[in-house]
């Protein structure tokens, strides 16, 4: 230890973390585990946590890096201080997933904004993301707290915030907490009030059933109301031992899907995921249980919620193959389906805008074009799509009827500002069953849509770089390709690049008049067509290579974005 300085973390280092009266027995035996573990010690407590895409997350553990009572009191209080400087009398909505400690957490966050005056809706149990979002709107309220971890393994958790309008809470006020935090003193700020009395005094409220009703409501609004179409698709559905488990299986069959089917063992809640490696709806193993189930009673379809309820995914049977459409696919089939379906009722607005991120593909340009809507694009995560919804809802330059990103989010309704995976399982089983209805799967409506827009393929490739050196690793290999951009990609010449920093402007006739600027993102397009964009992940120890390409079908597109794939598989072994 003679060669490591504790005092160099800031604002708390490991010493005064372990000498804190705050810390239980069992807290403080686990920092005692790891005296002489210099890696270990610095991976907790190196820097303060940073607010990402959708704020904390992190594993869970004793330190200033991860995710324990501590870190989220005193969260909590910086979050309140931020709130009650700028509100009278604010109220604050809470929720929470299926995950280890994320109860806890929650009832931790609310004593501490009771403790600073400030009145607390706290659902009585786990609940779909969305629905947060939705209360958030519904009852007024200032801000919102949930605490998700999203689709990470069972050792993650994580402390999403919210702001007034439902959605994520954008980058500068985001970055106000963060800055407020390093103001106050981890163990001695948090002005935590006593549970039963700050229920007592109406400073904790329980929201239950009458939120879940308002909720469903909105949701059903979405619903075309095809009941005959309903009762002849077989669905199979996963909550992955999520938040999903109640809501979703209820907004299906108010919608007539009677013949509904779920997988007994991940209806269960369960922070621990006994049945899957991954409760992530974007990897196929996830859903062995549910395939499993589908083959034995021939469904139609499977879908599968994360944790939290916010993504989503489809498997479609076709020609007697369980088939998983991505969710760049997904989207499209989604978007292209919302669009016919507002046309049919007349309701299609004159200004229809569909919103979708730089990494989404293009596919989804083209559908809401051949619909007569206007596609937008914004940075990655919901965040944007929803302040872009706001900016142009609020200047009447655009009506949104859909909203989506390619790892699987989707928000149909305006009634929620965030990814709705409730919300898209109705839509999704909906469609799927105007398609039976027609002699078609999902997967051929997929192929129609190729066949009418052109063929595109997508890749995602996440190079995986932990610890504190892997934070090292990823700032180099984002300046080695700011850079050297390559000449080449995959045999394919670059011709332009563009990095989101300085600022970007494009669209279908490279001048669309929505500059997107500021992101660590970078972006090679190459002679074929394809796009190549590269960014740091906002949440995870990692930088994630989007490849978005095209060809004169599926085996030339596919062929291409493979290519691309292993190219940047390989970026690691590039001299850092």
């Amino acid at each position: 230890m003679d060669n490591l300085d504790l005092n160099t973390f800031a604002p708390s280092s490991y010493s005064q973390w372990l000498s804190s009266p705050a810390l239980s027995d069992a807290e403080r035996l686990e920092l005692e585990s790891i005296i002489d573990d210099e890696r270990e010690i610095e991976s907790r407590f190196f820097a303060l946590p940073e607010f990402g895409t959708a704020g904390l997350r992190s594993v869970m553990g004793v330190g200033l890096t991860r995710m324990n009572i501590h870190v989220v009191r005193w969260t909590t209080q910086a979050f309140a201080e931020i709130i009650t400087e700028r509100n009278a009398a604010p109220t604050v909505v809470i929720c929470h997933d299926c995950r280890i400690n994320s109860r806890e957490f929650s009832i931790e966050a609310a004593r501490v904004l009771a403790g600073n005056g400030i009145r607390v809706l706290l659902f009585d149990d786990m609940r779909p993301t969305p629905e947060l979002s939705f209360a958030v709107r519904e009852y007024g309220a200032a801000a919102g707290i949930n605490i998700t971890a999203s689709h990470n393994t069972s050792e993650y958790n994580g402390y999403k915030v919210y702001g007034p309008s439902g959605a994520q809470l954008n980058t500068a006020d985001a970055s106000k907490v963060a800055r407020r935090m390093a103001e106050l003193d981890v163990f001695a700020s948090p002005k935590i009030a006593d549970y039963d009395d700050a229920v007592s005094r109406g400073l904790i409220v329980a929201l239950g059933g009458e939120t879940d009703e308002k909720f469903l409501a909105r949701v059903l609004e979405l619903s075309s109301g095809d009941r005959s179409a309903a009762e002849n698709l077989s669905i199979v559905y996963t909550p992955f031992n999520g938040a999903g488990r109640v809501l979703v299986p209820e907004a299906l069959r108010r919608a007539g899907f009677a013949s509904l089917h779920c997988v007994a063992e991940q209806m269960i809640p369960d922070g621990r995921f006994p049945t899957v490696r991954s409760p992530n709806p974007e990897n196929p193993e996830s859903f062995a249980l549910a395939e499993t189930l589908a083959k034995d009673i021939g469904a139609d379809i499977i879908i599968g919620t994360d944790p939290d309820a916010d993504r989503i995914a489809v498997v479609a049977r076709h020609n007697g193959v369980y088939t998983h459409i991505s969710g760049h696919a997904t989207g499209a089939l989604l978007l292209d389906y919302r669009l016919q379906t507002l046309k049919n009722a007349g309701a299609l607005p004159t200004n229809a805008v569909a919103l979708k991120t730089i990494v989404t593909t293009d596919l989804a340009r083209l559908v809401a074009e051949y619909h007569g809507a206007r596609s937008e694009d914004t940075f990655t995560g919901f965040k944007f799509i929803a302040e872009r919804r706001d900016a142009l809802e609020s200047s009447g330059e655009g009506a949104v009827v859909f909203a989506y990103e390619e790892s699987y989010g989707y928000m149909a309704g305006d009634f929620t500002r965030d990814k709705d995976a409730v919300s898209a399982a109705l839509l999704l089983a909906e469609c799927a069953a105007h398609c039976k209805s027609r002699g078609m799967t999902l997967i051929d409506a997929l192929i129609a849509l190729y066949e009418r827009h052109g063929y595109h393929a997508e890749e995602t490739v996440n190079l995986v770089m932990p610890g504190v050196d892997g934070i090292t690793k990823m700032r180099q290999l984002m300046k080695i390709l700011r850079d050297e951009p390559p000449a080449d990609i995959a045999g394919t010449p670059v011709i332009s690049h563009s990095d989101y920093r300085k600022g970007i402007t494009y669209g279908a006739d490279g001048e669309t008049a929505l500059p997107i600027r500021g992101s660590d993102v970078l972006q090679f397009d190459l002679a074929d067509g394809t796009r190549i964009l590269v960014r740091p992940s906002g949440t995870e120890p990692k930088i994630k290579v989007y490849v978005l390409a095209k060809g004169a079908d599926m085996r030339d597109a596919t062929s291409r974005a493979i290519a691309c794939a292993d190219w940047a598989e390989a970026l690691p072994k590039k001299e850092l």
